[in-house]
């Protein structure tokens, strides 16, 4: 799913008011992050995610293989905090404006 700019802008909005619900240990991204990923995304499709980890690359590689593995769309990344979107098609929560 493509996202325009301003539809990011609406998304990345919503995500101030929102608590990390999911945190990638020291494991990195397992199997479990994944399932919980999963569930979040359906229920809630705007997710917040905690990401522990000092070296930037290993974060950057953690960011693409969580939105690779989800086919969520990241919206924003700020330090250790990622932000992820993915349409829930059957129950969709978020209204996005059309532009």
């Amino acid at each position: 799913m493509h996202l325009t700019k301003f539809q990011l802008k609406q998304l990345r909005d919503l995500t101030h008011s929102l608590k990390p619900i999911i945190s990638v240990g020291q494991n990195g991204v397992t199997e479990n992050v994944l399932n919980e990923l999963g569930i979040a995304l359906d229920h809630h499709e705007l997710v917040k995610i905690k990401i522990a980890g000092e070296d930037r690359d290993a974060r950057q590689a953690m960011i693409q293989a969580l939105c690779d593995a989800s086919k969520a769309e990241k919206i924003q990344a700020i330090g250790k905090t990622l932000t992820l979107f993915r349409r829930n098609p059957k129950k969709p929560k978020i209204d996005l404006p059309k532009k």
